[in-house]
């Protein structure tokens, strides 16, 4: 298994957001995890990608907000909660955050350059932008662009793009759809697929629950920072406490 999330359990001060929490995704997989709003899906991405722990580290520093986390993360047979956030990209396991978050005073070609910083090899990293590009054009038309002068569907394949560029092996994908109008939504659905279909491995957060079983091999639907129920769309669909219950279907 390229990741597994053994008994996770994230608590901040008295609020525990993550309980016992376990789960996997094999190589080449695409998983999502779906559920309520305050469910705990963000914070197990960022659990995974080590942005808890620095999150930790930095309130220690501060005397603010004490944050405990248990349990163990593995990536591609390494723990990855006994090393710090910076080392976790170097591993190939990334993170594409909530709400897009582009450098906004920094152009298109600067912010993809950002998220190659990793990437030694300047012929690398222009393979890698190529690829992106190929992937998606609208960023190559933008590449001198001002970020944060983009639409919000463009603001997100730059996301997107920008993670691609540490050349993940497992990307994790928190929301992407969120304040995006239906017709960007669906272009960001179908890149998200077309990057699947490349062979990476895709971990994936999202509401649109009807649209991601379509695309996802195995699905996780959390509540309160647990795992209730794990399965295909269609076998998740067939559970009407679920459905109704968790899913709001």
């Amino acid at each position: 298994m390229l990741l597994e999330v053994v008994n996770l359990k994230v608590q901040y001060d008295k609020a525990l957001l993550l309980n016992g929490l376990s789960m996997g995704v094999d190589t080449g997989e695409m998983v999502s995890l779906v559920g309520p709003n305050g469910a705990g899906k963000s914070t197990l991405l960022r659990a995974i990608t080590g942005l808890v722990g620095w999150e930790r580290e930095i309130t220690r520093r501060s005397a603010g907000e004490d944050i405990t986390i248990e349990g163990t993360v593995t990536f591609d047979g390494e723990r990855m909660d006994l090393i710090p956030a910076h080392e976790i990209v170097k591993r190939g396991l990334i993170h594409c955050p909530e709400r897009r978050r582009p450098f906004r005073e920094m152009t298109v070609l600067d912010n993809l350059h950002a998220g190659a910083y990793i990437v030694k090899d300047k012929k690398e990293t222009l393979e890698n932008l190529q690829k992106v590009y190929e992937l998606f054009p609208v960023l190559e038309n933008r590449s001198r662009q001002i970020s944060g002068t983009l639409s919000g569907g463009e603001q997100q394949m730059l996301a997107i793009g920008r993670a691609l560029m540490s050349e993940p092996k497992l990307l994790c994908i928190d929301e992407p759809s969120t304040g995006l109008a239906p017709i960007a939504k669906g272009e960001v659905f179908d890149k998200i697929e077309e990057i699947s279909g490349l062979g990476i491995t895709v971990l994936l957060v999202e509401q649109e629950v009807s649209t991601v079983f379509k695309m996802a091999s195995r699905n996780y639907v959390l509540s309160s920072g647990k795992i209730i129920a794990e399965g295909t769309g269609e076998q998740l669909l067939k559970d009407e406490i679920i459905r109704k219950t968790y899913l709001g279907l």
